[in-house]
């Protein structure tokens, strides 16, 4: 688990983030939602150690990851496997190598064993035959899968996701929704997903923590959110008609 008390950070003048206290729990999809610069992106880095906190306590199973030592902090990340938005691939390395990367700098393996790993998480998350491919040569869907298997070669307890659906069409994105899902299970992950796709909202909302101008504005999951009654919330969520539908049509059945 990993527990949030008090997070604040400034930059200069600024205050991007204004003390968010929230819980990311294990086997569950953990998503941060909010519109452009309201913090999540900060919030995540901040998470994992790319940004420092101005204030506040980041807990990964009741040790402060701020507070640690370097030895500490090298400890937790290799606990933590991490998706970027835009994939993070090398070009010059194959499929096979670009999941390996992470064994080969955090392990002492055997080329055999990695290679044997490797192979289990490429058909973990579907990927056949594309060892010796180069990222150019497959596509986007593709890509992302390469960086879900990267991300959980060495079975880590806590999964990052910046934007998983960046750039993918609506079919692709569900492929990739269902197989985080999945995966988040499979290992008993905390899996924390920084997203402003509402579909992935509906359908991997476990847990979900709204951020408006730095701060934590409503906390609940894909059940409670048609509920709400948080104004920012719902101009945020309800911005398309489809959604507006959808959140009346699930009250009157409620109400009957």
């Amino acid at each position: 688990m990993i527990e949030l008390i008090g997070v604040s950070k400034s930059f200069g003048k600024a205050e991007v983030l204004k003390g968010i206290s929230s819980t990311f729990e294990p086997g569950k999809v953990n998503l941060i939602i909010g519109k452009s610069g309201s913090g999540k992106t900060v919030l995540i880095k901040s998470t994992v150690g790319l940004i420092v906190p101005s204030a506040g306590q980041i807990l990964y199973n009741g040790e402060d990851f701020i507070s640690m030592d370097s030895e500490g902090k090298k400890r937790i990340r290799r606990e933590l496997g991490m998706l970027f938005q835009g994939n993070a691939l090398f070009d010059s390395k194959t499929v096979e190598e670009n999941v390996m990367f992470p064994l080969d700098m955090f392990t002492h393996m055997s080329l055999s064993d990695k290679k044997d790993r490797v192979n289990e998480v490429l058909k973990r998350v579907n990927l056949f035959n594309a060892n010796h491919k180069l990222p150019s040569e497959i596509s986007g869907g593709m890509q992302k899968r390469v960086g879900i298997a990267r991300a959980i070669v060495m079975t880590p307890k806590y999964l990052f996701c910046d934007e998983p659906n960046s750039g993918l069409d609506p079919q692709t994105s569900i492929v990739i929704d269902e197989l985080i899902k999945e995966l988040t299970i499979e290992y008993n992950m905390t899996t924390v997903v920084n997203t402003h796709d509402m579909n992935t909202v509906i359908a991997n909302g476990d847990k979900i923590l709204f951020l408006h101008q730095g701060v934590k504005h409503w906390e609940g999951n894909n059940e409670t959110l048609f509920e709400t009654d948080n104004k920012e919330l719902m101009d945020f969520i309800f911005a398309s008609q489809f959604l507006k539908e959808a959140r009346n049509a699930r009250l009157a059945l409620k109400n009957k």
